[in-house]
């Protein structure tokens, strides 16, 4: 067929030649796939975009508590590994909390020795500073350049030397760090159950998170 030739007569009679109830079927069919694509682009697209978003979240989700799971037991083997080296070198060290209760801490043990603790009075804690960081000016001093802190502190203990020899016995034996420096015994004169004055200085130590 030549389309050059056709004349809008021959389209016309040719259109008038198909059979109406055609036609509507055709333009129901035709209607229907428009409405289709209104209501895909319009209604069903944006719908099928956000539940694919909502499904990608998900998996994220999933994937990254997956992950903390996965990192919460490697810090716990970790945790379980440092715990007794913890526990081990803390336990050397006295808490701010401790320091203030050395007083009763001492007397107990004085106590069971037949000994009077007559004064006990703290010093301010001397820093120690890591390997290989240089003496410096206190105000310059910064935490984490600090290892540890001595606590020096002044005592007056009064009882018998056996006692006295038993209490630094039983502080030895204390899990906590604690070093006699000082000490100066006296006998009491004309005292028959051979009384002593021991003056001196001990040194605690503490954590830097403790006295900084």
């Amino acid at each position: 067929m030549d389309l050059k030739n056709i004349q809008i007569s021959d389209l016309k009679a040719k259109l008038e030649g198909i059979d109406k109830k055609t036609l509507i079927k055709f333009g129901i069919g035709f209607g229907a796939i428009i409405l289709f694509l209104i209501i895909y682009y319009l209604v069903l697209s944006p719908m099928v975009k956000d539940r694919q978003a909502i499904y990608q979240d998900k998996i994220n989700k999933e994937n990254e508590i997956r992950q903390f799971d996965e990192d919460i037991l490697s810090y716990r083997v970790k945790l379980k590994k440092m715990k007794p080296e913890f526990e081990e070198t803390s336990t050397l060290f006295h808490s701010k909390a401790e320091v203030e209760d050395l007083y009763q801490s001492l007397s107990k043990f004085a106590a069971v020795n037949g000994l009077v603790i007559s004064k006990i009075e703290k010093k301010k804690p001397k820093p120690v500073l890591k390997d290989g960081i240089a003496e410096q000016a206190e105000e310059l001093i910064q935490k984490n350049m600090v290892s540890y802190y001595k606590i020096p502190v002044d005592y007056e203990i009064k009882g018998n030397f056996l006692g006295f020899i038993k209490f630094k016995r039983a502080i030895s034996k204390s899990k906590k760090m604690l070093n006699f420096d000082k000490e100066l015994i006296s006998v009491e004169q004309n005292d028959t159950t051979g009384a002593i004055t021991v003056v001196g200085e001990l040194t605690i130590v503490g954590l830097p998170d403790d006295f900084f």
